[in-house]
């Protein structure tokens, strides 16, 4: 058994946890940058895509400067929010790079020079990629299929993001944005208060302005609950838009990446450059014939003459009611954008929510240990090699268990409940889009609170209790392999320092049109406002 103690593995920790807890590569990358940044770092937040584009293209801004200017930003406020794992140390010359292609020929895809947070779940082959754990921290992946086409679009990898160890998929008593090789990410608005998870560093660090856009992975809640508690867009794509491979997994048969961003624009153009087939997943040659890709061919009159289903939660779910009063803001400006809003429920919740872990335990211990058999490097075998070094870690296990790893090696097999539950989510959505015998009566889209707002970090073993979650709609959508998108809505909690997104519901292989219906929802309700970094606000 590797010792955890080994030289190899503290430098390369050290290495990790510099992005984390001292921004400390940031700044001797600064002072070799030889370049001042035209951008205040209070305009990153504002700026999108094709703005920055434009100003590349105008000669009015470099992918050096960009990148600096990421990089400063970092070296400014990731002490206190920790979303950043590790930084790219060669960024610069990345960004170097991209000027030089735009010189050369234009630029390759609108990503050409656009700083990208990965999550570091997302295999790179320069980079560390460890789900958070220290026992990963020496495995020698090649790059996802995503880091490819990101790397082939231009876009500068500008570091790994933290997140939720193993995604989320460890213990029960687990605390969102909690890494044993990252530490704990904190939420920008409200440091004292959780990130969501289990994308917690894209999410934060896009929030933050760490980064342009980031991408995030999802099986069930982990993009668009760190995106609706962190006030950012984020899409859960539809199964099979974007390549898991390389992806360190949970289940192939909920598993998507996807990608979180300051704005609609940016979240559509991020994914028309990583979705699309690849061969190393068949998932993604699933597409029926004629889907809309054209994901960043935004319309933004999509709500005019619309029909929207309005999920609301349960009077008994505790959602409060300032949370509330945030879904019912939403549905104004829903109808202010020209939809018509219709009260809808969702059926077979309950027997979706009583299969659905059994199926990821068992579809865990397969899909994890074949990825773990496809990667180089010295990483245990299997669960029960994790399981085995977990226990002699004297970090890994300091503040709650492992209990779904010991479940998921003894997890029978779970396919009938696979298929069942899968089959109830798709006709949850289908039949509550499906309103009446004509297509005038059809839903374009179901919307629902995402979450509530973020809650105080706490710990199982310090505290006695862990994440308090409250409300999340992300389940039927995550089971069905369906698409779904949160996007800001507005704000709760104490002093109303909170944010609140809604989440946007579409049947499978709709995620254009419900970009579509995002950045127009965007557009109307204007919900966004930059975060503060508040130490506290209280209960």
């Amino acid at each position: 058994m590797r010792s955890p103690r080994t030289p190899a593995l503290l430098a390369v920790a050290a290495l990790l946890l510099a992005g984390c807890t001292s921004g400390g590569d940031a700044e001797p990358a600064a002072a070799t940058a030889g370049t001042g940044s035209p951008l205040d770092p209070l305009d990153l937040d504002a700026l999108t895509i094709p703005d920055l584009q434009s100003m590349m293209d105008d000669g009015d801004l470099t992918a050096v400067q960009l990148t600096q200017a990421y990089l400063d930003r970092i070296a400014e406020h990731d002490d206190d929010v920790g979303a950043v794992l590790t930084l790219n140390p060669d960024a610069l010359a990345d960004a170097q790079a991209s000027d030089d292609a735009r010189a050369d020929g234009g630029a390759r895809s609108p990503l050409e020079g656009i700083p990208v947070l990965l999550k570091d779940n997302v295999d790179t082959a320069d980079l560390p990629t460890t789900a958070g754990s220290r026992l990963l921290v020496d495995s020698e992946p090649d790059d996802a299929t995503i880091t490819t086409r990101l790397l082939e679009a231009g876009a500068v990898v500008i570091g790994k993001a933290n997140l939720s160890e193993w995604a989320n998929f460890r213990g029960d008593d687990s605390t969102s944005g909690w890494s044993g090789v990252g530490g704990q990410t904190a939420n920008p608005y409200v440091l004292d208060r959780n990130p969501c998870g289990s994308s917690s560093g894209s999410a934060a660090g896009v929030a933050a302005s760490f980064a342009q856009v980031a991408i995030g992975t999802e099986t069930d809640g982990s993009i668009v609950c760190p995106s609706g508690a962190n006030g950012v867009v984020g899409l859960k794509p539809t199964i099979g838009q974007v390549s898991r491979d390389g992806i360190v997994p949970i289940s192939a048969e909920q598993d998507t990446a996807g990608p979180i961003a300051r704005h609609a624009v940016d979240a559509a153009l991020l994914m028309a450059v990583v979705a699309g087939p690849d061969d190393a997943d068949d998932a993604t040659g699933q597409s029926p014939d004629h889907v809309d890709t054209g994901f960043a061919d935004l319309d933004l009159d999509a709500l005019q003459g619309a029909r929207i289903g309005v999920w609301s939660p349960a009077a008994d779910a505790g959602v409060d009611a300032g949370t509330l009063a945030v879904l019912t803001s939403a549905v104004d400006a829903l109808e202010a954008a020209g939809a018509t809003t219709v009260p809808v429920e969702l059926p077979y919740q309950d027997e979706i929510g009583a299969g659905e872990t059994p199926a990821l335990l068992a579809e865990f211990d397969r899909d994890l240990t074949a990825y773990l058999a496809a990667t180089d490097g010295d990483v245990p075998d299997d669960l029960a090699g994790l399981v085995a070094e977990n226990a002699d870690d004297p970090v890994e296990l300091a503040y709650f268990g492992q209990e779904l790893f010991t479940e998921a090696i003894e997890a029978p097999d779970a396919e009938q409940t696979r298929d069942t539950i899968r089959d109830l989510a798709q006709r949850s959505v289908d039949e509550t889009l499906a309103q009446g015998p004509g297509e005038d009566d059809d839903l374009t889209a179901i919307v629902a609170l995402t979450g509530t707002p973020a809650w105080v970090t706490r710990y199982a073993s310090v505290d006695g209790v862990a994440d308090d979650f409250v409300y999340s709609s992300s389940s039927p959508a995550a089971v069905a392999g369906y698409p779904s998108v949160s996007v800001p809505a507005g704000f709760a909690g104490p002093r109303g320092a909170l944010p609140v997104g809604v989440s946007f519901i579409g049947t499978g292989w709709a995620d254009a049109d419900l970009l579509d219906v995002a950045a127009d929802f965007e557009d109307q309700a204007q919900a966004r406002r930059a975060p503060g970094f508040l130490a506290t606000v209280g209960a």
